[in-house]
């Protein structure tokens, strides 16, 4: 995804309640994007709540949650996004304006034991790393994984 260097990558994050998934997508979209993204994040049917449990999986790695609200799609900036990423909420998940959509089917953690919540945590930040490393990518332009680990290599090797 292409942008100036003042202009920041915009992504919301969209699950069914905006209380696990797509909260710990905008927080380490945040994190690990700092200036460079606007994160937000929303639910089709929001619950008003953030998941104890995604509150604690966030606190194990240094990230609070407990300042986020659940909240729905009419509360986030009505803008077109540079991506939308959907997160396993299937046809809950309504039609955003955006530039680019991706589709994350990743289980819903709000009943899941501690263990398997920080696995499903960290699916999430390996996704999240993803999306931020194909930043410099246009929006219309589809690279293989093996394209984009070439591409890498050339500039390394440049």
């Amino acid at each position: 995804m292409k942008h100036g260097e003042a202009t920041p990558l915009r992504v919301l994050f969209v699950c069914v309640e905006n209380s696990c998934r797509s909260q710990m997508a905008e927080a380490f979209a945040r994190k690990l994007g700092g200036e460079r993204v606007e994160a937000h994040s929303a639910g089709s049917h929001a619950s008003g709540v953030v998941n104890a449990g995604a509150i604690a999986s966030m606190a194990e790695v240094g990230y609070d949650l407990g300042a986020h609200r659940s909240k729905s799609l009419a509360a986030v900036p009505q803008i077109e996004w540079d991506c939308a990423v959907t997160m396993g909420c299937g046809d809950a998940c309504p039609n955003v304006r955006a530039k680019r959509r991706v589709d994350w089917q990743i289980p819903d953690p709000k009943l899941m034991p501690p263990r398997e919540f920080a696995a499903v945590r960290d699916e999430i930040a390996r996704r999240v790393r993803e999306l931020l490393d194909v930043r410099s990518q246009p929006p219309t332009s589809t690279v293989s994984p093996r394209e984009g680990a070439l591409t890498k290599k050339r500039r390394r090797n440049s």
